[in-house]
């Protein structure tokens, strides 16, 4: 008998605004009592609900059963910055340029892409959700510039197209004087993430996918050919588990010296009045991730994503206990209020409606957790910062790996090397969050 337990559960401060600014949704039911499914998937965010869809795909008829700790919306997917992108976004790197094979990723990454397209369209989620507007990285200095100009030449080397933008286009996009310059990229689907993933929930249901929510999952155990997951008030036995909860893999026991801990923060305005967007100017939707990947990434959406607002998303923490307090999320919000009174002068003093933590998880190499860790237990786990799109690709290739399928996915994610151990603590954190620091005043302008 094989026995996992958790010793933590999720916990994130501060509120997810991109669900809060849609409204309440219906709640769904919670784990009670015994209950039976083929596959049973813990987490439902882009992984899991990826996984989802696909073993439905595979398998029409499996009974299949998602199950969350929090409500859909409430985690992880509404509080991440909602680019879906294409091309190459390697976080560590002074320019995004992977160290790999990006022409590989970005086939990958459009796969990934194109089943959420597919699943927008199957179960008509709002187009407002999933925009396939590009992205813009912005520059604010010399050294950014040259950042973009190094990353255009890269793209160009691998046949992909972008547009160099100067200040004046710039401040007629995003009403901010600030950039000096811009390279846009098509590829890049701006989502409502939150939005997204409930019209991915509520399609699912109607397809016949149970979904449970506020259930966390406290453990794991293999009895015989099924195994049994347990939650607070209830257990689900089935055959097959797909774990797809991103760094809370190491909650279980599993890689738990190979993970990092790491949270990001942001911060979203009230909804804008008519005076507000008039002093604002620029156009109603855009999405900038800065140029140097240790810079501030900022959105402007409209009423069909949940209200005119701009998010502004920067500062990172490495917590390997997987809690922040809200001194940290205070901190952080400082900072962010400075960086979008520089940004928006004509906005200065605005106070934002909503700040909150987001937590996601790397490997030194950057490499994905997406195996079989046990007979019938699968992970589609460590999306390295890039969870709608890794997220959805490390789903779709768990529930392939549990039904034995071969892909491109499964192949790619397999084939990777195993995470790099991280150094001891309190080596690990102390060094960690003192080289953030560094590059987040490095690239402070950004």
């Amino acid at each position: 008998m094989t026995t996992l337990r958790a010793t933590r559960l999720p916990d994130l401060p501060g509120p997810a605004a991109w669900n809060v600014i849609l409204g309440v949704d219906p709640p769904r039911p919670s784990l009670k009592g015994q209950v039976s499914a083929d596959v049973v998937i813990v987490g439902a965010g882009f992984a899991g609900l990826s996984a989802a869809r696909r073993v439905r795909q595979l398998e029409p008829s499996a009974k299949i059963i998602v199950v969350d700790a929090v409500a859909v919306g409430e985690g992880s997917a509404g509080r991440n910055s909602g680019f879906m992108i294409d091309i190459p976004h390697d976080l560590v790197s002074d320019d995004y340029a992977g160290a790999g094979d990006d022409l590989a990723v970005m086939r990958l990454n459009r796969q990934a892409i194109a089943f959420a397209a597919d699943a927008v369209a199957d179960y008509r989620i709002d187009s407002n959700f999933f925009d396939r507007a590009g992205k813009i990285n912005g520059a604010a200095s010399d050294h950014a510039d040259a950042n973009n100009r190094s990353f255009a030449q890269h793209l160009n080397r691998l046949g992909e197209s972008s547009e160099t933008l100067d200040e004046r286009q710039m401040r007629e996009i995003t009403g901010s004087a600030h950039y000096r310059s811009g390279l846009y990229t098509p590829g890049t689907v701006m989502l409502q993430p939150a939005g997204y993933v409930r019209g991915l929930a509520k399609g699912l249901a109607r397809d016949g996918v149970d979904i449970l929510e506020n259930s966390p999952i406290k453990a794991l155990t293999r009895q015989g050919s099924a195994w049994q997951v347990e939650g607070q008030a209830g257990v689900i036995s089935a055959g097959r588990v797909i774990l797809t909860v991103n760094g809370h893999l190491a909650s279980f026991g599993i890689e738990q010296s190979s993970i990092m801990q790491m949270f990001l923060y942001a911060v979203m305005t009230p909804e804008l009045d008519d005076g507000a967007l008039a002093m604002l100017g620029g156009t109603s939707r855009w999405g900038i991730t800065p140029s140097d990947p240790m810079g501030t990434t900022v959105r402007r959406i409209d009423t069909g994503q949940g209200g005119n607002r701009i998010v502004t998303r920067t500062c990172a923490t490495l917590r390997p206990g997987t809690r922040v307090s809200k001194a940290d999320v205070r901190r952080a919000a400082r900072v962010m209020q400075q960086k979008f009174d520089r940004r928006f002068p004509q906005l200065a003093g605005m106070k934002q409606e909503f700040s909150w933590a987001g937590h996601l998880a790397m490997t030194l190499n950057g490499v994905s957790v997406m195996r079989e860790i046990d007979t019938g237990l699968f992970s589609g786990c460590v999306q390295n910062g890039l969870g709608t799109a890794r997220g959805t690709l490390t789903g779709i290739g768990a529930a392939e790996l549990a039904f034995g399928v071969e892909s491109d996915i499964t192949r790619h994610f397999t084939a990777e090397p195993a995470p790099k151990r991280l150094p001891p603590q309190p080596f690990q954190e102390i060094g960690a969050n003192a080289f953030i620091r560094y590059k987040e005043w490095r690239a402070r302008d950004e």
